[in-house]
Parts: C-alpha cells; structure tokens; sequence
C-alpha cells in the first residue's frame, strides 16, 4: 500500500531574517522568479545542490584490494619512479 502524501511532507518555516541557517520568504522568491521556478522548486533545488556537495556521490566499493590486486598493480607500474599503493583512501577502524 502506498504512503500517503501527508506522510510524505514536513513543515517548513521560513526565517524572519536571512542568515546562514535559513532565508525569508521574500529572499525565496526573489530565487524562484530569477530561476523561472516556484517556490518549492527552489527548496528541492537548495536541497539537491547540498546533497551533492556533502554526500557520497558513489556506491560503497568491495572493500580493500586483494594481495593478488596489489601485486597486479605493482606489475603493472613503470619502474624507477617512486609510488605508493593504499588499499584504502579512507581510515578504517582497527580490529582490536
């Protein structure tokens, strides 16, 4: 069965000032006739650009390369110029 749409919706207030933790109504929709959108437009717009700056735009990988993956890509390095090999960009909790 399907959600209903007031299921779906939160309240939304508007600041009485702008700030950096939110804007007037007046400011949104000084956007949405500057961008030729309605107002919620606008919000889902703000929403999407924060999503893309702050969260993972890529599915979680299959974990830290294989031995085997490691001698593979050290075959395959030219000689003679110093590099390195992480089997992680990020830190990982230590067992323990």
């Amino acid at each position: 069965m399907a959600a209903s749409n007031q299921n779906q919706q939160i309240a939304f207030r508007y600041r009485t000032i702008d700030s950096t933790t939110g804007v007037t109504r007046k400011t949104a929709k000084r956007l949405a006739r500057r961008m030729g959108v309605d107002e919620t437009q606008v919000i889902h717009m703000a929403l999407h650009e924060l999503a893309v700056r702050i969260l993972p735009q890529y599915g979680q990988d299959n974990g830290p390369l294989t031995a085997t993956q490691i001698k593979q890509i050290k075959k395959l390095t030219p000689k003679g110029t110093k590099r390195s090999i992480r089997s992680s960009l990020f830190k990982t909790k230590s067992a323990g």
